[in-house]
């Protein structure tokens, strides 16, 4: 197998902006950009492979027919045939909406099996003003998180931050939260699209209806814990991985390079995901493949690569991710 590309997949939405095809250097009449999905195994939305010998083909096809040589043992065995992540650019004109995922028992017990939605945010660009909402400011009942929805309230009880290029967020299943104005995110998460919408302001749709809220799904599935800071600290090192999250779902690094960066793909036991968040590089794999990454792109390495060396033109910055 060889890096592999994707055709992104973009999501007009009625809090979208027009951030994302300048970014990724493409062209589209497509207007109001929420999302790009980058990477994507969830049905009825599979990522389609855009260069080399499988273009064409979706990554649900690829990993039915590789198995564990795509994703890796563990992977595989865990997750079958379904791609385990699903990758995100995300760019928020308006304020989304107040949210929370289920985890993966809730998320099997109400839907079907399915899994449910841990993830992490990357804050790649940030307008002045750019916030976001991140977990509980203080102790509240389940009583008192339906009584201030219905009495449009809620957002006094959330942790609001400001944001800046680099902030990361991990985001639990269970934790409360919103994407705020002004943010331009690479999101990470479980390969799950189980939204609980608590609270949208009072918008109207792109239909001109009001959205659906899942107000009462919520209420069980909101984690009620209050911690003292929401934010992921951490130190950024060039030309070093500096780890930013570590979950059972996912560990993601943070990757600032000027010179070759040599990483050892075998020993992960996992597929990597590369994403590019600033500069040009290209990617070599010891089997001699060559594949070039830019500002708003991802490739996938398969799990059965030896390794890789990620070459910068000038410098690149790149969020690695794979499955321990």
């Amino acid at each position: 197998m060889y890096p592999l590309k994707f055709v992104p997949i973009l999501k007009s939405l009625v809090w979208g902006g027009e951030k994302i095809a300048p970014f990724k250097h493409i062209e589209t009449s497509q207007h109001n950009i929420g999302e790009s999905w980058e990477l994507s195994g969830v049905q009825g939305n599979e990522s389609v492979v855009a260069n080399g010998e499988y273009a064409g083909r979706t990554i649900s096809e690829l990993v039915a027919q590789f198995k564990d040589r795509l994703i890796g043992k563990r992977n595989y065995a865990r997750t079958g045939n379904e791609f385990p992540l699903l990758i995100k650019f995300i760019d928020a004109k308006q304020d989304l909406s107040i949210q929370v995922h289920p985890n993966d028992e809730l998320a099997a017990r109400r839907h079907n099996g399915s899994k449910g939605k841990t993830e992490m945010w990357y804050v790649v660009g940030a307008d002045r003003g750019a916030h976001l909402m991140s977990g509980l400011s203080r102790e509240i009942t389940p009583e008192e998180y339906a009584a201030r929805v219905e009495g449009h309230t809620i957002t006094d009880v959330l942790r609001d931050y400001a944001v800046s290029p680099g902030d990361v967020f991990f985001l639990p299943a269970g934790r409360i939260h919103s994407i705020g104005a002004g943010s331009f995110i690479a999101e990470i998460q479980q390969t799950s699209d189980i939204t609980y919408r608590i609270y949208d302001f009072g918008r109207l749709g792109l239909d001109g209806k009001p959205r659906e809220l899942h107000t009462a799904l919520a209420k069980d599935a909101i984690d009620y814990t209050v911690l003292p800071d929401y934010r992921t600290a951490y130190t950024r090192e060039k030309n070093k991985e500096c780890l930013l999250v570590d979950c059972k779902y996912f560990t993601t690094s943070l990757l600032d390079i000027d010179r070759p960066f040599a990483k050892d793909i075998a020993a992960l036991g996992s597929f990597l995901i590369l994403i590019c968040t600033a500069g040009n590089a290209t990617v070599k794999d010891a089997g001699g493949h060559t594949e070039s990454i830019r500002r708003g792109e991802t490739i996938l390495i398969p799990a059965d690569t030896a390794g890789i060396e990620i070459i910068p033109e000038e410098s690149a910055v790149l969020l690695t991710t794979y499955i321990r």
